[in-house]
């Protein structure tokens, strides 16, 4: 692809883009947009954006109000940005009785109040080119069980941030999606069997690949409609 025709592409901002479903995120829209890599590891960052035609990092602590303010500020996005996907996240497991204020400060830090924040330093950017904000948040989103307080705790939250941001920027022009994914084979996931004591086998869960797809969906629909919400789970 000539610098030429990258020019021309809609810009996307995918955070968590270094691993598991961000990086098969980056992957799906990579053949007809631009691409900006945002996360705390340049070297797994950069290493990616070599494999892609048109990409670039964006190095900042999500959970650092005055890094990540700085960091876009940096950004130069001059016909605006199409679409911002938060991909990024974090799970903090455990009983109730065993939670730490810690914990549930580090669940939401990430979650919630980080996606809130780019965000909001980003909705100029996206009011420019009428552009698209996706979630990543998960079927923990709807319900939750023993030990997956603070985690779904956290994504129910950030549904509740999502329905309100549809409504307010609508009369902007910009589009907000929810996508929440059942198990998917991915480092969380083996974490969460860890925590489970459980084993994990990757047949058992979707491919970040599929809730790719989703997102790419999401993005790619005429501007006629918006995805409001979608979940998606292993058959």
């Amino acid at each position: 692809m000539s610098s030429t025709d990258a020019l021309s592409l809609p810009t996307v901002l995918i955070t968590g883009a270094n691993r598991g479903i961000g990086r098969a995120i980056a992957h799906e829209l990579a053949p007809d947009h631009r691409l900006v890599l945002a996360g705390r590891r340049r070297a797994e960052l950069e290493q990616l954006a070599g494999e892609l035609p048109a990409a670039r990092v964006m190095v900042a602590d999500l959970t650092d109000p005055a890094a990540l303010d700085g960091a876009a500020a940096e950004l130069e996005l001059p016909g605006g940005l199409a679409g911002l996907v938060h991909s990024a996240g974090i799970l903090v497991r455990g009983r109730l009785d065993g939670l730490t204020a810690q914990q549930w400060q580090r669940s939401f830090a990430v979650n919630v109040t980080a996606v809130a924040d780019l965000t909001r330093l980003l909705l100029p950017a996206l009011r420019t080119a009428h552009g698209t904000v996706v979630t990543i948040n998960s079927g923990s989103g709807f319900h939750s069980g023993p030990g997956g307080a603070a985690y779904a705790a956290s994504k129910f939250a950030l549904r509740a941030l999502t329905d309100a941001l549809r409504a307010e920027e609508r009369e902007h022009g910009v589009r907000v999606s929810s996508v929440h994914p059942g198990r998917t084979a991915t480092d969380m996931q083996r974490e969460l069997r860890v925590s489970e004591g459980g084993q994990y086998r990757e047949s058992d869960y979707m491919r970040p690949e599929t809730v790719a797809r989703a997102v790419g969906l999401a993005l790619r629909l005429p501007e006629d409609a918006n995805l409001d919400e979608v979940s998606i789970r292993p058959r």
